[in-house]
């Protein structure tokens, strides 16, 4: 589909693509773009037009698409009708964007990274989550990659095949948000759409050195139904920049009458108060990480007990059988889907339409009873009930941990291809730290403060009490002001 779109793009724009090889200067001008509020403001005041912008972005998705393969479908054409009359209004008025294949957008279909969907036509309508995208003036180049139906913390679908990690090809970008990270990471947009049901944001985010905040059950627009533990999935984007994430999070959450929230707003200020932070190295079951991000997160301690804030240890209010619940959960999704799909295309195989883990964790939830099933529903919403009063009854505002027990792993390790027992091991030890806070509906940040000696990212993990993500976005400015990140580009970097 992408080179599809890229044959009638270039046969369409001849004369934009002469246009953009005639000034070369232009590359040198997107290089020194920090960050999407950057060139929104470069484009305000006319240093460079909205459609140089987007050109520039096209060509660097063109030369990136065959190393990375962060695209499922791309809207080039559509992306350049907005800009060639002229700016998009709102503050992001031309500054190019992607959207994770799962969410809605009108004019592109949503495949979710699966087989059973790849004849899926094009949306007539879309969310109000995603209209808040065009209010602000972004324009969307296409949707990014995804692990099938988001099951895995890996984007290696047989849909649409590997994505890569920019810093390291032949290692995971993460997932599910693996396409968005692979993109913004490799400087082709400078902000990308992103959903964490499980870590989805915050894994990728730590994979490929970016910003990634996962907001509150229930602050982001078109959230107000989701309101207890089963609800595990927020929207939000990956960025370079912790300005840029804030800004979009002011764009995107729910502010009007009735609102779960009292509205966060702009952050535009580092924090200016001392902070007490928890600080857990250990999963739930008290396995330790492997040495590298133990470093890293023991690092972000030092940093904050350096900017004044006290760091205590903590222990997780939950213990093993929480993964065990989450998983067993986890696989009614995998269970719905597949039941969708005998209904739907009831004369294909469901080995032809989903993956060896998919259908798995589907027979995982055959072979449960209702009353386990509804042992693990309680199980998680104890564990929520528990997630405030862990912060209230240590006095903590804030909680540091890893985001995954290892640097980015190999293509290959975490893949829906290997045997279902193999997977399940590797995934409850990699993706140990993030599930809690979709359960619990807190909020959580991965910040990009570390990198291995062989050049990989790891992010640290930090949360918050439910609905304090003004804090948590203060305390990612002064992180990021006291160990700046955006300077640090990685082998594919295409601005």
């Amino acid at each position: 589909m992408f080179n599809q779109s890229r044959r009638q793009f270039v046969t369409s724009t001849a004369a934009a693509g002469m246009s953009l090889l005639a000034r070369p200067a232009l590359a040198a001008t997107q290089s020194e773009w920090r960050d999407a509020t950057d060139l929104a403001e470069r484009i305000d005041k006319g240093d460079l037009s909205a459609k140089e912008a987007v050109e520039h972005a096209i060509r660097m998705a063109e030369a990136a698409q065959p190393k990375l393969n962060f695209l499922t479908v791309s809207d080039f054409e559509r992306a350049m009708d907005k800009v060639r009359i002229g700016r998009p209004t709102g503050p992001f008025g031309g500054v190019p964007f992607l959207v994770k294949d799962q969410l809605s957008y009108i004019g592109l279909p949503t495949r979710a990274g699966s087989r059973s969907r790849q004849g899926s036509p094009p949306l007539a309508r879309q969310s109000v989550y995603t209209d808040a995208f065009d209010r602000a003036g972004l324009v969307v180049l296409g949707k990014t990659a995804m692990p099938e139906f988001g099951f895995l913390p890996t984007t290696e679908p047989v849909a649409s095949g590997v994505t890569r990690n920019p810093w390291d090809t032949g290692r995971s970008a993460g997932g599910s948000s693996g396409g968005a990270a692979a993109a913004v990471a490799a400087g082709i947009v400078p902000v990308a759409h992103g959903s964490d049901g499980g870590g989805s944001l915050r894994i990728p985010g730590s994979c490929c050195g970016l910003f990634a905040l996962k907001p509150s059950r229930g602050r982001m627009l078109g959230t107000r139904k989701d309101i207890d533990a089963t609800s595990l999935s927020a929207d939000h984007v990956l960025t370079r920049s912790v300005r840029d994430s804030a800004a979009m999070f002011a764009l995107t959450e729910d502010s009007g009458e009735g609102a779960r929230f009292a509205p966060v707003g702009l952050i535009k200020e580092p924090l200016d108060r001392r902070l007490r932070i928890g600080l857990v190295v250990n999963t739930f079951d008290g396995s330790e990480p492997e040495r590298d991000v133990r470093r890293a997160v023991l690092g972000t301690a030092k940093l904050l007990t350096d900017l004044g804030h006290e760091v205590v240890p903590t222990k997780w209010p939950i213990g093993e059988k929480f993964f065990q619940d989450f998983l067993l959960f986890w696989s009614s999704g995998a269970a719905a889907v597949a039941a969708q799909a005998k209904k739907t295309q009831p004369d294909r195989k469901l080995e032809d339409l989903f993956e060896p883990f998919t259908l798995g964790l589907a027979e995982l939830f055959a072979n449960t009873s209702e009353q386990s099933l509804g042992q693990a529903v309680t199980g998680l919403k104890e564990a929520a009930s528990a997630y405030d009063p862990w912060f209230a009854s240590s006095k903590l505002d804030a909680v540091l941990s890893p985001v995954v027990f290892t640097p980015p792993p190999p293509l290959g390790y975490l893949s829906g291809s290997q045997p279902m027992d193999i997977l399940m091991e590797r995934l409850i030890r990699y993706a140990g730290y993030t599930p809690y806070h979709n359960v619990a509906g807190g909020p959580a940040m991965s910040v990009p403060l570390h990198w291995t000696r062989e050049g990989l990212p790891i992010g640290s993990q930090i949360c918050a009490p439910t609905g304090q993500e003004g804090l948590l976005f203060g305390l990612a400015l002064q992180l990021e002001q006291a160990r700046p990140w955006a300077q640090r580009h990685p082998d594919q970097w295409f601005a």
